[in-house]
């Protein structure tokens, strides 16, 4: 008699490990949050390597170690190899957000780029007739580099009186701003294998004209593109490419006036490797973060930072022709433009470079003052000057904000640190002073800070890493998730007073607010809002 063998039963699933991987993950994530740095970038770095090492540890656990039955771990496996494959056909990675999170797009995702074939209206009768002769928004930051605009009063309540979309639409990458003469509005833009200078109608978005050149930076964290905003000065318009291309074209035409390639001039290695630490001994900037400065008009010169030693730091071009002026400084540069200052009633050309602060006299170049500040992140924010001869600096990636106190004794300029404060980090955005305050972007998050002591007053709205402007006693933010918002600058407390989506995706690149007319842009749409003004206060006659 045959005697029938029982069938083993299945061990029971051991879930012990995932309960341990799930509880580590949590103690991670709390350890992170609640004890790490300033630094919010590598905060959000530590949680996304948990989060990957969390899922491997539990993917490994399903198909290895769970002793799940044989069916089941198949369909886990087949589920996620079909999940990856659907994902990797669908999708495309496309950049960073501020914060190092990666940002995916649709892979089948087209843009048609507005031509200036058959689009531009013609202009006619004399320029200065023209009904927006009067707008100006100039250059990086507006008319003195500082984000304060002149204008009147913006309405509050963009829910009574929303703004009015004039046009939006596709644009070439960059993180490049518009540069605003009446009608013309001029920025730069990847196209393909070319940079490209391109000139929009302001009222319509058509193409008044396109200038090319050949070139193209690239790179997965800092993205594709031209980085520096034109500035137009007496009918001219000035770009700096990202490989170091510097134009001087008519504004009305596009027609090229002269060119210069500023990291030849500057004795930089352009087939030298790649090297994104801003620490590389070629100091070949091109190619380690593309060249950001954007151009600077002191009396007959255009000046920008490029990073060269021996004396060729920063450069000094004569505008009408394009020759070399002079060149100063050996320090390497950054993403920060240079600007002007006048301290102790001497003007001098403030650029914060990677080794920290160089002032530089405007009519040799000369480095008159210094102050040393190096880290191997791209400095960002241009130095802020304040009453009394001081200066502030500031930086991401947990550093902070830096005011200096500039003395002038027996003939030499010096610069000492007053106060050093966490409270302030400029990661990608410039920071405004308004009534013995200064406000901003704290690595993503609105703050206000008093520039006596740099204390904290406040900290509250999470806008990210976008940027900021000052009209009258209001601020504009552009966030990085497109939305336009308008907040008083209110020391005590933030109040958010109105706010409408501009755009949408990352947005990094610097808005233009010409009179009533907001240009904002990112690197794949751009678009012009006309905002409404505050209705004049009556008085009456007693």
């Amino acid at each position: 008699m045959k005697t029938q063998k029982n069938n083993p039963q299945p061990k029971p699933t051991r879930w012990w490990p995932a309960v341990v991987i799930i509880a580590g993950f949590a103690l991670a994530l709390a350890v992170i949050w609640a004890t790490g740095s300033d630094n919010q970038q590598y905060r959000v770095l530590r949680t996304l390597t948990a989060i990957s090492v969390s899922t491997l540890l539990i993917v490994a656990w399903a198909l290895f170690f769970s002793r799940l039955l044989k069916r089941t771990r198949l369909l886990i496996f087949g589920g996620l190899v079909g999940a990856a494959l659907l994902f990797s056909v669908s999708f495309r990675f496309s950049q960073f957000s501020g914060n190092m999170v990666p940002i995916f797009e649709w892979r089948w995702a087209k843009r048609t780029l507005p031509t200036a074939d058959g689009q531009a209206p013609k202009p006619t009768g004399e320029p200065a007739a023209h009904p927006l002769a009067k707008l100006s928004f100039p250059q990086f930051l507006g008319p003195n580099r500082d984000c304060k605009i002149p204008g009147p009063n913006l309405a509050t309540d963009w829910d009574a009186t929303p703004p009015k979309k004039l046009w939006r639409q596709p644009i070439g990458a960059a993180w490049s701003g518009f540069a605003v003469a009446a009608q013309h509005a001029v920025t730069q833009e990847q196209r393909g294998e070319n940079e490209a200078v391109v000139c929009y109608d302001l009222q319509s978005g058509a193409v008044l004209w396109i200038h090319t050149d050949s070139g193209q930076y690239k790179t997965a964290i800092a993205g594709e593109g031209p980085r520096a905003t034109p500035t137009i000065h007496n009918g001219k318009v000035y770009t700096l490419g990202a490989t170091g291309v510097l134009n001087c074209l008519e504004l009305t035409t596009g027609k090229p006036v002269w060119q210069r390639h500023i990291a030849i001039d500057a004795g930089l290695d352009l087939d030298a490797p790649v090297d994104q630490s801003g620490l590389s001994s070629n100091r070949n900037k091109a190619k380690e973060w593309g060249y950001a400065s954007s151009p600077l008009i002191v009396d007959d010169k255009v000046v920008v930072s490029a990073g060269g030693e021996n004396g060729k730091s920063l450069f000094a071009y004569d505008t009408a022709g394009g020759e070399p002026v002079w060149s100063g400084g050996n320090s390497r540069a950054g993403y920060s433009s240079a600007r002007l200052a006048k301290l102790h009633d001497e003007t001098q050309i403030l650029i914060f470079n990677q080794d920290g602060l160089a002032a530089h006299s405007p009519i040799n170049g000369s480095v008159t003052w210094r102050f040393d500040w190096s880290a191997p992140y791209p400095h960002v924010s241009m130095p802020l000057s304040l009453p009394g001869n001081k200066v502030l600096l500031s930086l991401g990636y947990g550093k902070g904000s830096k005011l200096l106190q500039v003395d002038f004794v027996d003939g030499v300029f010096s610069a000492t640190e007053l106060w050093k404060s966490i409270r302030m980090k400029a990661k990608f955005t410039n920071l405004v002073f308004h009534d013995d305050h200064i406000f901003g972007l704290d690595d993503g998050m609105f703050a206000c800070i008093d520039a006596e002591r740099g204390r904290r007053k406040w900290k509250d709205g999470r806008y990210g890493h976008g940027q900021i402007l000052l009209r009258g006693s209001h601020i504009l933010v552009m966030a990085e998730n497109g939305d336009v918002i308008l907040l008083e600058s209110n020391p005590e407390k933030q109040v958010e007073l109105t706010k409408f989506a501009a755009l949408d995706g990352k947005t990094w690149n610097p808005p233009s607010l010409a009179g009533e007319y907001l240009l904002v842009r990112n690197h794949r749409e751009a678009a012009c809002y006309k905002l409404p003004l505050a209705k004049p206060v009556k008085t009456t006659r007693q």
